[in-house]
């Protein structure tokens, strides 16, 4: 298929290399360009503008920083663009999605990833997808492509960006808690490869790949300290329109909003830590 992939952040170069690596033809864009090098080597085709990019393609895959990236790219001047399909790939509120939808109509699927840059394009990463199921059906091939674990759940797209946020949100305040314990740990005296060792051994599945990050305070990953808030502030937000409070994740949105502040805004989010062991 002739498959289009608009966002070239890491998770976008992620996809982009997926379906590479499975056979199709992608063309990519970026804001800003030159960070598309790497998939262009590989074979991608890069656009100078979202029109050229979006030109013929089958589907459209956007992977993008936030809301505001969103609608900029899909709804220019308020208006949606002429696409045949749209899998918005991007962590943003069901809000936006809703919104997407209502552009669209059949046409728009929401489609969020769980996992990493490394997961994705190695195809291990899990996908969250909701829309009309006749797109779903016929974006089949696109779909196995990037992963084989993919979870329908049902034709409100606002439906998959809500459980993208549940999942970020259990993993975010999972590692804000993994930090307070390690930083107890370590001003017991606990050795560093005692603490990865047992917290690899009992963390959850979604944490035991920043314990060593944790504990030894390299935080090279990913997903930055910022982006980390926004995520938990979406679903605060959300939960709060519906008119419920969660004060739990209201805290520890503000835990990564004092890392970035503190200079660890371009930081993995296992940075997070770091709160802890300064004065």
């Amino acid at each position: 298929m002739e498959l289009t992939v608009l966002g070239m952040g890491q998770m976008g170069r992620a996809l982009a290399t997926r379906l590479l690596d499975t056979d199709h033809s992608v063309t990519v864009w970026n804001r800003s360009p030159g960070k598309a090098d790497d998939v262009v080597a590989r074979g991608a085709t890069e656009a100078r503008s979202v029109e050229e990019a979006v030109a013929g393609a089958d589907a459209v895959l956007t992977m993008v920083t936030d809301d505001h990236a969103v609608r900029s790219v899909l709804l220019p001047g308020g208006s949606p663009r002429r696409l045949d399909a749209l899998l918005d790939c991007s962590t943003v509120s069901p809000a936006t999605t809703r919104e997407l939808a209502a552009a669209y109509g059949h046409r728009f699927a929401a489609c969020p990833v769980l996992g990493g840059p490394a997961a994705t394009a190695g195809g291990e990463a899990a996908l969250v997808v909701a829309g009309p199921a006749p797109l779903l059906d016929r974006l089949g091939p696109v779909l196995t492509s990037l992963s084989p674990s993919v979870r329908r759940v049902g034709d409100d797209p606002a439906a998959a960006t809500t459980v993208k946020l549940l999942g970020n949100y259990l993993l975010l305040g999972g590692l804000a808690v993994l930090a307070e314990a390690v930083a107890a740990g370590q001003s017991a005296g606990l050795p560093d490869d005692l603490l990865v060792g047992f917290f690899e051994a009992v963390a959850a599945p979604s944490l035991r790949n920043r314990v060593a990050d944790v504990v030894r305070g390299d935080h090279d990953g990913w997903f930055p300290t910022p982006m980390g808030a926004k995520d938990v502030h979406l679903l605060t937000d959300t939960a709060e329109a519906a008119g419920v409070r969660l004060p739990v994740a209201a805290l520890v949105a503000s835990r990564y909003d004092e890392a970035a502040a503190a200079g660890l805004a371009d930081r993995d989010v296992a940075a997070v830590v770091e709160l802890l062991r300064r004065p």
